[in-house]
């Protein structure tokens, strides 16, 4: 019975995928990040003067539709009201002219903001977003001077010492931080009710910040010319750099932060509000907007490569052969998207090849290792019948290999960005912000992928230091933190998974420690949940209910460790089965992250790709 239940589950999900298929061959699911890009883009329009009423009448309803009972808004359904999302939320609704102070809901976020610290308690890009737009006062210092965008790569501390998402977003800031732009317009609202106290400073230094912080200071010193003229050269060398980076869309490289800040700080430089840079930017933005449940959402960026990839990946899994028109159709898709374009990944990676894939469907300069490995086992089985694959296929394997950090794991998006000066940086997270370490669900899956997908043995160099990393880097109760999923249960899923698939036996002391802690951590309902207090806490925190993709995920970790089905096993597929056209706050919860505490995302793919890759692997194994 199992058998035919499993059968028919994979059938439903595969159906549902070929309806969801788009006529160019990619599936163009959701990437949610909660209500922040509805609200800066509320802010945006108005104090862009774009009033494109219907847009920001309808992002207001959403945003409204997800304000809690006390006032607030929450990132997630188990969390508490957090100030950041509920401020950008209160400015916004007032902003849009469609909401009065004197508004019940409004008077109710007012004194949610107030009861949590008010203005000064938020988060360094909302205070930063307030001061563009001539909330607060800019601070007399910011932490990283403009300067620093001409000191040398040679240099112990310089501008590609950090991680590609956090330049892209610091060279803006730096520009507006040290011209102290402030943007207001006649329908600006008045927050001044929201300060508890007058402090404008955005940071808190610390004692090895400031000696660190002199030395950088010494090396801009030796910069050779008048401090005006290297001033104005870091000025055109910052402009210069967001300039060169603007995706065909218009998008500062497809994030719609990076994007908002680049706006205004062009404005800042001169540019009008009707520049065609300016005005294709936000066209760019405007293109991002996908629908939920009706009302508009504006998308951090598109994950369309990253959800074609995946998806046709598992359908292969499930047994739909190349030849398949739905997977014939997504491979020619993918195909198409490799890049050729050297990026910044060439700064640290100089004698690599371009051949990596980006995450968004408009990426051509900023590929990341995990979106590659992705594209690549969906390609994989077309390689031997098409010269056209085989070509990309080389590329792309011989890039991930090129983009290995010097201790052993995997990064995203660069390699070797993870110095430890980072952390005396007075920046709100700039771990996640500036940082890009290897990480194990990075490092686990591409493991998995040159263990299963290409003809390296276990004892080739980089598979060897990988594993090496990967055993060093798993916690006490045999757990692995996973950056970029949401989150010990996603990175032990990937790290164990890619332990397997490069030779590590199911009965060494790593994977059997592994896998106790994952039967341990099992519901009573034969699933597995997992909350996204984890990563806030830096330990494993249950949901206490289960969901389709934590389960899924469980469920693979056990697949590829038992030779036979066990009842830890049997259970969550069985939950799977049960739960599969589940529609409650369980199948919106987050299951990926960007920035711990404050950044979650919501993949509406993932309930299909993951179940339906448990579903496969279990019947592969065992039938």
């Amino acid at each position: 019975m199992l058998k035919i239940d499993i059968s028919e589950g994979i059938d439903q999900i595969i159906e549902k995928l070929r309806r969801d298929q788009t006529p160019n061959g990619s599936w163009a699911y959701p990437f949610e990040t909660g209500i922040s890009t509805d609200s800066y883009m509320i802010i945006l329009l108005r104090a862009l003067e774009i009033n494109d009423e219907k847009l920001i009448y309808q992002l207001t309803e959403r945003i409204l539709s997800r304000q809690e009972k006390d006032g607030g808004w929450k990132l997630y359904h188990d969390g508490d009201g957090n100030i950041s999302i509920t401020l950008e939320a209160y400015y916004a609704l007032l902003y849009s002219g469609y909401y009065l102070k004197s508004d019940e809901r409004m008077r109710a976020a007012r004194q949610f903001i107030l009861n949590k610290g008010g203005i000064e308690k938020s988060h360094m890009f909302t205070k930063i977003m307030l001061a563009i737009t001539g909330q607060i006062k800019w601070p007399l210092f910011f932490p990283i001077q403009l300067e620093l965008i001409l000191l040398p790569i040679s240099f112990p501390i310089n501008f590609y010492s950090f991680s590609e998402p956090g330049r892209v977003n610091m060279a803006p800031i730096m520009l507006l931080a040290d011209r102290k732009f402030r943007l207001k317009t006649k329908n600006s609202p008045n927050l001044s009710e929201l300060k508890v106290r007058e402090d404008n400073e955005f940071v808190r230094e610390s004692a090895e910040w400031r000696s660190f912080y002199s030395s950088i200071k010494n090396g801009i010193d030796c910069l050779i010319g008048l401090p005006s003229h290297i001033h104005k050269q870091a000025t055109e060398q910052a402009k210069h750099y967001m300039l060169a980076r603007i995706e065909k869309d218009g998008t500062l490289h497809g994030y719609f932060s990076s994007t908002f800040l680049m706006i205004f700080a062009l404005l800042s430089l001169g540019y009008s509000k009707t520049h065609p840079i300016i005005i294709n930017a936000v066209k760019g933005l405007m293109d991002m907007k996908c629908e939920i449940n009706g009302l508009p959402h504006m998308q951090y960026t598109t994950a369309t490569v990253w959800n074609t990839s995946l998806i046709n990946y598992a359908l292969q899994e499930a047994g739909l052969p190349p030849s398949d028109p739905m997977v014939k159709k997504a491979n020619q898709y993918l195909l198409k998207r490799q890049h050729f374009k050297y990026g910044d990944w060439i700064i640290h990676n100089p004698k690599a090849f371009p051949g990596g894939w980006g995450f968004a469907d408009i990426n051509t300069i900023n590929p990341d290792v995990d979106d590659t490995t992705a594209s690549l086992r969906s390609i994989a089985r077309s390689v031997q019948q098409d010269p056209n694959f085989f070509q990309s296929w080389e590329r792309g394997v011989q890039w991930v290999l090129s983009m290995q950090n010097n201790d052993g794991g995997w990064p995203a998006f660069e390699k070797n960005t993870d110095s430890n000066w980072i952390k005396l940086i007075p920046i709100e997270k700039a771990n996640y912000i500036l940082s890009d370490p290897s990480t194990a669900d990075l490092t686990g899956r591409t493991l998995e992928f040159l263990g299963n997908y290409t003809n390296l043995l276990k004892e080739h160099p980089s598979i060897k230091s990988a594993v090496h990393w990967l055993m060093n880097d798993q916690k006490n109760d045999g757990s692995w933190y996973g950056r970029w999923g949401n989150c010990y249960i996603y990175g032990t899923w990937a790290a164990v998974t890619g332990l397997i698939a490069t030779g590590t036996l199911s009965t060494h002391q790593t994977v059997s420690k592994a896998v106790k802690w994952m039967k341990e951590i099992q519901n009573h309902d034969g699933g597995w949940g997992e909350s996204c207090k984890s990563d806030e806490n830096g330990k494993y925190i249950p949901l206490n209910t289960s969901t389709l993709t934590d389960t899924a995920w469980a469920v693979d970790t056990l697949i590829s460790v038992s030779d036979q089905p066990t009842k830890e096993i049997n259970s969550g597929i069985k939950f799977i089965l049960n739960n599969i056209n589940i529609e409650d706050w369980t199948s919106e919860y987050p299951k990926g992250q960007g920035m711990a505490g404050d950044f979650y995302i919501h993949y509406h793919s993932y309930r299909y790709i993951f179940p339906l890759l448990a579903l496969a692997h279990y019947k592969n194994t065992y039938f």
